[in-house]
């Protein structure tokens, strides 16, 4: 495993994921190559930013980026897999469509799937270190949204226009009451008794 200094002479991919800890929906990923000397001053983690701010700084990392890619897996899929392997295969797909071969990749967090012999290096809390993870959170988290939103129009009773398939109180207990959509996790249960935590 290469360490980030490496960034100076490979060409480095920051990967980051949006939605691993959802009831319901896709989990998506996004890959961003920058080049060496991009810079930016607002652009951090997602999760520190306003719908505003991710929606602007999208715009300006699409237009700056040598090369972006977002991909995700479906519910069904995650069923399937688990979660954390979902994850990694939704940066895989990113990766896979990047317009730029990856020759270095730093991922969020603490665990990654080698992606074909690539050197790889996980950085906890790396999407407020280093700019190309922080886009590749922002576009995973905003691409995510704007799915959430237009299944919402089909399934209103669930709220996702404002959870976006988070665990809130609203959404368990629109499960308990309507049941699960075809876009829910099936492997994530929710019983009474997980009401109460709220």
């Amino acid at each position: 495993m290469l360490l980030p200094r490496y960034q100076d002479i490979l060409l480095e991919a920051g990967c980051d994921e949006a939605g691993r800890g959802c009831l319901a929906g896709p989990v998506f990923a996004a890959a961003v190559i920058f080049s060496k000397d991009f810079r930016h001053e607002v652009l951090t983690d997602s999760k520190q930013l306003s719908a505003a701010q991710r929606q602007e700084l999208r715009h300006i990392i699409e237009s700056n980026a040598l090369a972006f890619a977002v991909a995700s897996v479906a519910a069904e899929e995650i069923d399937r897999i688990n979660i954390h392997n979902a994850s990694y295969l939704a940066m895989h797909r990113a990766l896979d469509t990047l317009a730029l071969k990856a020759e270095y990749i730093i991922v969020d967090g603490n665990r990654f799937i080698p992606y074909q012999q690539v050197p790889y290096c996980c950085i906890i809390k790396g999407d407020g270190k280093y700019l190309s993870i922080a886009a590749a959170s922002i576009l995973a988290k905003t691409y995510r949204d704007e799915y959430m939103e237009s299944l919402a129009t089909e399934f209103p009773e669930y709220g996702w226009c404002q959870n976006k398939g988070y665990p809130t109180i609203q959404h368990r207990n629109a499960i308990l009451q309507h049941g699960f959509t075809p876009h829910h996790r099936r492997t994530f249960r929710v019983t009474d008794p997980q009401l109460k935590l709220f």
